[in-house]
């Protein structure tokens, strides 16, 4: 005689238990004098209370998803849309988006996280907000946007306009944008981070946009656009890592898969950036004074990229250049740079705490159930292969609407995204393939996740203004990334086979 003990509620761990099984077990596990009272009878009584479907298997431990916890991300977008949309269209306030103070907007959604979930007491919630700050997705963030802070601050505006004039020597101004994102969609696919490539490459497309006449937004977006590229095809990416790894595929099947949807929007991409370039009215060819040793810095580290460096190294290997640079040539003083160093990290400090306080809003609403409400509601509604393949990239775009960060979002949504799978009869690559994909298109749009907010802080760190909605219209290579995966997807097409 035996007895099987399996405790009722085990959170964050999900099991299908075959009703039969535990019928027949407790047929032979029964035993008049058992202390246990027969634990394998009383889990299939226990299943029958529970409202689930016996004969068909049931699904244990399984947290409950409330709908009402995704509120704070509805508040925080009510305000930061709103107001943005108020001050530019109604108000007619110049910048006006740029006007909203998305600090205190992510604030007022904290506060409704915690006031929520009465059944946590206020020391039980810092907690878990103070978890998910600290996860080591959250932390590499921060290091590169303090390190791209600094290295903008050493290299300055000076030596962002003599690469843009030296590139400008080299190519006709008019195919400059096309350039910029053809360098983008390389660098990002070596470095293997999209806030990476627009950091280093950012500046260049500020100093290119002044010295050709190109729209600045037109400049940034494509930049944004080629380093999104490499984000989704990159061997050494971590989205590529996540879905990989959460699939159980060879990560040159998912880019195999991947390659075959990001290359024709990536093709698009430039013929429209050529296009829109050959109908801007440009300023001719571009004869400014430039100091070509200041360029070094920046070939350091585009070099760096394309080899595959860390980024960390990356980016280090162009602060200390880039200081030793302008000590040697009398450009600036070593206070200067330590001052400039400063001014370069202090211009960082906003996009930190976005990356913070996303991360802790997100932490409170996923222990409250959010997520897995989220969850629920894609299983129920999408049917079919097709259906099952379009709503793991909606289930994966909406984590990352949530969350702000594409590896999240994947990590979060691998769990339901397997079960999907085999459900609907979908390969464990062409699985990854979707949740990269699509993570990718709402990460590259979104007016709140690290790549725009990166974008936006190094502009102005060059004394520039722009706007997370002046950008957004111009993202062309994200737009047509998810075209060319809902197309893949209606042909129901698996570039590897089985």
């Amino acid at each position: 005689m035996y007895t099987t003990a399996i405790p009722r509620k085990a959170p964050n761990v999900i099991g299908w238990v075959n009703v039969e099984e535990i019928f027949i077990i407790s047929l032979f596990d029964w035993s008049p004098n058992c202390a246990s009272n027969n634990s394998a009878l009383f889990m299939f009584a226990n299943s029958i209370i529970y409202g689930l479907r016996p004969w068909r298997g049931i699904k244990m431990n399984e947290k409950k998803g409330r709908a009402i916890a995704l509120l704070p991300i509805g508040v925080f977008l009510v305000l930061y849309l709103g107001l943005g949309i108020i001050f530019e269209y109604v108000m007619k306030i110049p910048m006006g988006f740029y006007n909203v103070p998305i600090i205190v907007a992510f604030l007022a959604a904290i506060l409704v996280a915690c006031i929520q979930n009465r059944e946590l007491v206020f020391d039980k919630k810092l907690e878990i907000m103070a978890q998910g700050v600290g996860d080591k997705n959250i932390i590499t963030m921060l290091l590169i946007f303090l390190a791209a802070g600094s290295f903008v601050g050493v290299v300055g505006r000076s030596s962002a306009e003599s690469v843009a004039y030296f590139m400008l020597t080299l190519i006709p101004a008019r195919f400059s944008v096309a350039v910029l994102f053809v360098v983008a969609c390389f660098v990002s696919v070596a470095m293997g981070t999209s806030v990476g490539t627009i950091t280093l490459l950012t500046p260049i497309a500020v100093a290119v946009s002044r010295a050709s006449g190109f729209d600045m937004a037109f400049c940034v977006a494509s930049v944004m656009g080629g380093a999104m590229f490499g984000d989704n095809l990159s061997f050494i990416s971590d989205t590529t890592i996540a879905a990989c790894n959460g699939q159980g595929c060879e990560m040159k099947d998912k880019f195999r898969e991947n390659f075959w949807i990001a290359l024709p929007a990536a093709v698009a991409t430039l013929i429209l950036i050529l296009i829109l370039s050959f109908q801007t009215e440009i300023q001719g060819r571009v004869i400014q004074p430039y100091h070509l040793t200041q360029v070094i810095p920046y070939v350091l580290v585009l070099i760096g990229g394309i080899v595959g460096i860390n980024v960390f190294v990356v980016l280090l290997t162009g602060i200390v250049s880039g200081a030793f640079i302008m000590l040697i040539g009398g450009h600036t003083t070593p206070v200067e740079i330590l001052k400039n160093m400063g001014s370069g990290v202090s211009g960082m400090f906003e996009t930190c705490m976005v990356a913070i306080l996303v991360a802790a809003m997100c932490a409170l609403i996923r222990e409250y159930g959010g997520f897995d409400a989220l969850l629920g509601w894609i299983h129920k509604i999408f049917r079919g292969k097709k259906g099952g393949q379009l709503g793991m990239g909606l289930l994966v775009g909406t984590m990352d609407i949530a969350t702000a960060n594409n590896t999240v979002a994947i990590v979060m949504a691998n769990p339901i995204a397997k079960e999907m799978a085999e459900e609907y009869g979908i390969t464990p690559r062409k699985t990854a393939s979707i949740l990269d994909t699509f993570s990718c298109v709402f990460q590259g749009v979104i007016p709140y996740g690290a790549q725009m907010l990166v974008a936006i802080s190094a502009v102005n760190e060059l004394g520039g203004e722009i706007s997370a909605f002046q950008i957004m219209p111009k993202l062309f290579y994200p737009m047509l990334l998810l075209l060319s995966s809902l197309i893949t997807i209606m042909r129901g097409s698996d570039r590897t086979g089985a």
